[in-house]
């Protein structure tokens, strides 16, 4: 049980650093550069239903800090919960 909560954990790491890397990529990069492209194929999908709900306030985007707390949330229900059985 251990090693699915390694993974869990690791995989929400991965994409929490995908989401910090295409902020700071979005200040310095073409949206068309291929290496852009491919994190925000990856990143979007999560980030474009929390886009819905809380548009940007002026030019500030404030979803991708919603989503890397949200991961957190879920990350640790899901590994007590995988922990207690």
């Amino acid at each position: 049980m251990a090693y699915i909560v390694y993974i869990i954990r690791l995989l929400a790491q991965i994409l929490c650093f995908l989401v910090i890397v295409q902020v700071v990529l979005s200040y310095f990069m073409s949206p068309y550069h291929p290496i852009r492209e491919k994190i925000d194929q990856i990143v979007e999908p999560f980030l474009s239903p929390i886009r819905r709900r809380i548009p940007p306030v002026g030019m500030f985007d404030f979803s991708p800090i919603i989503l890397i707390f949200l991961i957190q949330i879920v990350v640790s229900l899901v590994t007590y919960l995988l922990l207690m059985i």
